[in-house]
């Protein structure tokens, strides 16, 4: 018996030419992370999905591994057809020694689908040969003339609009892509309506969309805005002074009279900025992930810490929205070389410059800032955080 009860096959071949990007549309990004990845995600969350079967298009392999790294419950991917029907059937029959009972199948640029109607597809697969995710038509349909014209006017009664996931005990549609002649059907639902084998409707999310045209995009994106909320996050850090002839400030090597005193290459600059970035998504503080007890980070440049904190910014599915750097020192004098740091720090982050602010002050000679015994720095920033569903 299959170890895998249900799989989902997310059909992730096609070029998308429709919709004008450089890449295909599924390894486009929404809110900072690829189409299939938000898909991938949704799917594998769901807890009654064992595994998750990803049908790529040949040359991909490479995109896939980045927008797929991470995600759980993924099997290996494998390579589809030239049509639709083909990369199912591809995909069916990589999973035909694991014999699942149910298999949902879902295309890739349907990013939002939602868990109440994964839900319901399976519960319905366990007394039905196929459920599809589908829409009750709405609108008042026309039929177009040869001339461009109204034919007539279709009754709407009794129309749906297929979507997917579309879900199937595994051995039915297995046999259904076996016996169908190649690209008979634009679904899969319709290779069992032609062996007469009853296909539920199962009434689908409106945000369920297929993302099939350039401005398909600024829908989506406006869908996911409104699942995200601003946090700030604070940072601060000291280092010391000792003997020297340089202090590196946000990837900067500055001349001084003396050096920074640290672990790592004590750039107090990028210090605060981590411990800000992962102060805003909840994570701890720098000494969480890069403790100065271990020496693989003795002398380390403080742009690999950084450059960490940025990619837990992308795996949290968030956007850093803003820096603001205040860097607190009677000297060096930091004016000179303020416009170098926000180009370094820019470059390290992946993030423009005019989102970057550095600034500088002094204790009036109070403290140990004002006595010249160091340098501290104050970090804030903003990030675009998406809320858990």
């Amino acid at each position: 018996m299959s170890t895998h009860e249900t799989i989902a096959i997310v059909v992730a071949g096609g070029r998308g030419v429709r919709a004008q990007t450089d890449i295909p549309k599924q390894y486009a990004c929404l809110g900072g992370r690829p189409i299939l990845r938000r898909t991938l995600e949704a799917i594998a969350a769901h807890p009654q999905i064992d595994a998750v079967l990803c049908v790529i298009g040949e040359p991909d392999l490479a995109a896939y591994a980045d927008a797929s790294a991470g995600v759980p419950k993924l099997l290996p991917p494998v390579t589809g057809g030239r049509s639709r029907q083909a990369s199912v059937r591809a995909g069916l029959e990589a999973l035909a020694a694991k014999a699942p009972q149910k298999v949902l199948i879902h295309d890739a640029a349907r990013p939002f689908i939602s868990h109440k109607t994964l839900t319901a597809l399976l519960e319905t697969l366990d007394h039905a040969e196929g459920a599809i995710a589908a829409l009750p038509v709405a609108d008042t349909l026309k039929r177009q003339s040869t001339a461009g014209g109204i034919d007539a006017t279709v009754p709407r009664d009794g129309l749906w609009r297929a979507a997917t996931p579309q879900g199937f005990r595994f051995e039915t549609i297995l046999n259904a892509h076996r016996s169908a002649e190649p690209d008979a059907a634009t679904d899969d639902a319709a290779l069992l309506e032609a062996e007469n084998i009853h296909v539920a409707l199962i009434p689908d999310d409106p945000r369920n969309f297929k993302i099939t045209y350039k401005e398909d995009f600024a829908l989506a994106e406006s869908l996911i805005a409104a699942t995200r909320e601003t946090r700030t996050g604070f940072g601060f850090d000291v280092h010391a002074f000792e003997p020297g002839d340089a202090v590196i400030l946000g990837g900067v090597t500055i001349p001084h009279s003396a050096k920074l005193k640290g672990h790592s290459d004590a750039d107090v600059v990028l210090h605060a900025l981590c411990d800000a970035i992962f102060g805003g998504l909840a994570l701890g503080d720098i000494g969480t992930f890069f403790p100065p007890s271990d020496e693989k980070w003795r002398g380390a440049p403080s742009d690999l810490f950084a450059k960490a904190a940025m990619a837990k910014v992308a795996a949290a599915g968030a956007t850093l929205v803003h820096v603001d750097l205040t860097i607190i020192a009677e000297a060096p004098k930091i004016g000179p070389h303020r416009d170098a740091m926000r180009e370094r720090i820019a470059d390290i982050l992946s993030l423009e410059g005019d989102r970057i602010s550095v600034k500088a002050t002094t204790t009036e000679g109070l403290g140990f800032t004002g006595r010249r015994e160091g340098i501290a720095c104050q970090a804030v920033v903003t990030l675009s955080v998406e809320r858990d569903s």
